[in-house]
């Protein structure tokens, strides 16, 4: 019979992922505005502390799916429907801000 995660586990590692990409979305926001304001070094460091935020989230999503390709059964919660939007859509999100950071610098 295949392990199965507990939702407890479940739970905690959604929330992780929520954590992280929401920290990863601040931090772009930042960005954004110190963008406006041609701060481009203060930019530099917001994406880089926001790529890595989205990095941990990553991770988590990974064990995820290394669990379930070992043959851990994982009954789906929405919980966990919820935080698989959130490092989708923030790692579009960083995509957009490091192109407009390129055109905002270049038509600086």
């Amino acid at each position: 019979m295949a392990e199965k995660i507990n939702s407890e586990t479940l739970q905690v590692t959604s929330f992780d992922i929520i954590f992280h990409s929401g920290n990863a979305r601040t931090l772009i926001h930042e960005a954004f505005r110190s963008m406006r304001k041609e701060m481009f070094e203060e930019v530099e460091e917001k994406l880089r502390q926001a790529n890595e935020e989205i990095l941990h989230a990553h991770q988590s999503q990974t064990q995820l799916l290394k669990e379930y390709a070992s043959g851990t059964k994982i009954e789906m919660e929405i919980i966990m429907v919820h935080a698989q939007d959130h490092p989708m859509t923030t790692m579009t999100l960083l995509e957009v801000a490091q192109e407009m950071n390129y055109l905002y610098q270049k038509n600086k």
